[in-house]
């Protein structure tokens, strides 16, 4: 089927939160459309939508909800038509999706390591007892309360910026990012990148996904044209693993699926919120499994938690 292209005169509008890593976030999708269908950039509309989750900066995300926060407004102007395509951070998604609405378009991956971001130390080593981080994060938290129980850790949400505004202020001593995000940013903060085997990341960091209504298929046959389906694959078992064990903002969970060849290595880690207890594991197999493999992995992980696991502590 023939579909009308977007045009200056007609655009395509991109939808996303407004914080200035969601909007490089959607410049690249556009970037990405222009130059697969040989467009120019007016041909988009890039939207901005306030989220409750951008609203509400001053309460951890667990009090008001979880990940749907950074979404929910999003997905309500797509299913309506206000706009035709939503841009977000694959971490910030819900495994569930409203009915109508599909994610199927990823962009090629990003770093996905943590970076320890500091004005005064080189890394967690470095900090003193006692030391003061900051992170809005519960798999962080639980992570660093797991390897240094003696940090001291408060709530630290915003954007980049008021995340570095607030370490030159002494709110804390330490904080983490996505290397993924100061790399899209292109911002060059005191960091260091920590490996994977240090602290395994959240389930899709560093991955951007593209959401699309169902039944649109102008947009499935466009959005086809830019899919990498390496992330795709990887997605694929890390977010199978994070809907078996049912997580949320809520559940101090990390997985990391990587790609050899025709076969995928999965890891993935549970811990109890206050960092006293971490169980991890690995599994290998065909990337077609991928799914499969995440559910195995989360059965087995589980299997070994007991009752309670996850219970606030």
């Amino acid at each position: 089927m023939t579909y009308e292209m977007p045009s200056p005169a007609r655009p395509l509008n991109i939808g996303t939160r407004g914080s200035p890593l969601a909007l490089a976030q959607a410049h690249e999708t556009r970037a990405r459309l222009a130059a697969a269908f040989d467009l120019p950039e007016d041909a988009f509309t890039v939207k901005v939508i306030k989220t409750t989750g951008d609203r509400v900066q001053d309460r951890p995300l667990k009090e008001i909800g979880g990940k749907g926060l950074f979404t929910k407004e999003i997905e309500e102007d797509l299913l309506s038509g206000a706009i035709d395509i939503a841009v977000h951070s694959m971490k910030d998604m819900p495994v569930d999706q409203p009915v109508g609405l599909l994610l199927d378009c990823y962009l090629p991956r990003e770093d996905v390591r943590d970076a320890f971001v500091s004005l005064k130390y080189s890394g967690l080593v470095d900090l003193p007892e006692g030391a003061v981080v900051g992170t809005s994060s519960l798999r962080r938290k639980a992570q660093l309360l797991h390897r240094r129980p003696d940090l001291r850790i408060v709530e630290f949400r915003g954007n980049v910026q008021t995340r570095m505004r607030k370490l030159g202020e002494d709110v804390a001593e330490a904080t983490f990012l996505a290397m993924a995000g100061l790399n899209r940013l292109g911002m060059d903060v005191p960091k260091t990148a920590i490996a994977p085997d240090d602290m395994l990341p959240a389930v899709a960091q560093g991955a951007i996904g593209i959401e699309r209504r169902v039944e649109d298929g102008r947009m499935a046959d466009m959005l086809a044209a830019i899919h990498h389906q390496e992330t795709g694959q990887r997605l694929a078992g890390e977010r199978a693993f994070l809907a078996a064990l049912d997580g949320s903002c809520e559940t101090p969970i990390a997985a990391l699926a990587e790609l050899d060849g025709s076969s995928m290595r999965m890891r993935g880690e549970i811990l109890r919120t206050d960092g006293s207890e971490a169980i991890a594991d690995e599994i290998s197999g065909p990337i077609a499994d991928a799914g499969e493999m995440g559910r195995s992995l989360a059965r087995d992980l589980l299997s070994r938690a007991g009752e309670g696991f996850f219970d606030w502590r």
